[in-house]
């Protein structure tokens, strides 16, 4: 099946790299119209160029209301409308259970759960006039499962899970569709510190830490391979498309069996 998103439009935050790249690849190639958000102004770019007339990039900080207020205006100024908007921006969190500063615990709040806070925010009274839309969050299996993910990480993407819940409640009645996608251990370079370090890193360095971590993955899960980006944005793909018009609320856990497989310590 092609042009599953045709004459959509979509906003994907983090969509510079891992996650959100592979899904503006597989947005576009299915017909859609997409911004593309991030910090990284060279990788952005490229990618937008890369992927053609359809795939614009526009610089975004999505701790920052403002950034993402003005990534819905520009979807609807270009475009038109706003079909999807997938808030998939994040990172790793900083502090530990007892060495947690408050400019830790903001930083990590700001970039994991008010992301996404404000992304809805700004996208329903948009989505509401057109009677139809489809907002995706990227929580974690981290939200289900204790040891799967660092501690203010853990508990800002259980908030985000949650936040879809009460979001698809609300915004459903206007013909909203609010879902959340959790991957598993997804082979991407948050592994080794999220974009930022992987764009201070040489192109080589980058590729060996990425073999390095499938292996150790592959081990991980119930099959036998590390999950990839294009995993999570193929589930992407059917929530915003036509496909998943009565999926709402839900949180999709795609992680190779591996919330199955991992023990509650006793």
């Amino acid at each position: 099946m092609s042009g599953r998103m045709e004459g959509k439009t979509a906003v994907i935050t983090g969509g510079t790299s891992g996650i959100g790249e592979a899904t503006a690849e597989v947005f576009v190639a299915e017909g859609a119209r997409v911004i593309i958000a991030g910090r990284s102004e060279e990788k952005g770019q490229r990618l937008a160029d890369r992927l053609g007339k359809n795939a614009i990039y526009q610089r975004a900080d999505v701790s920052r209301e403002e950034d993402i207020r003005n990534l819905i205006s520009s979807a609807v100024d270009r475009f038109g409308r706003l079909d999807c908007l997938f808030n998939n921006a994040g990172g790793p969190s900083r502090g530990t259970l007892e060495t947690v500063t408050q400019e830790d615990f903001e930083y990590s709040m700001n970039l994991l759960l008010g992301s996404a806070v404000f992304g809805i925010k700004h996208a329903a009274p948009v989505m509401k006039e057109q009677g139809s839309g489809s907002i995706i969050n990227t929580s974690s299996i981290a939200a289900i499962r204790s040891g799967q993910g660092q501690y203010l990480y853990s508990v800002a993407k259980a908030a985000v899970t949650h936040l879809t819940r009460l979001c698809g409640l609300e915004l459903g009645p206007f013909g909203i569709r609010v879902n959340a996608i959790s991957p598993g251990a997804i082979a991407t370079p948050i592994f080794w510190g999220g974009s930022e370090m992987a764009n201070i890193l040489s192109e080589e360095d980058n590729e060996r830490k990425m073999e390095k971590l499938k292996k150790s993955l592959a081990r991980a899960t119930p099959l036998p391979r590390a999950g990839f980006a294009e995993d999570i944005a193929y589930a992407a793909l059917y929530l915003a498309s036509d496909e998943g018009s009565f999926v709402n609320c839900q949180d999709i856990v795609v992680d190779g069996g591996r919330t199955v497989m991992f023990n509650e310590p006793s």
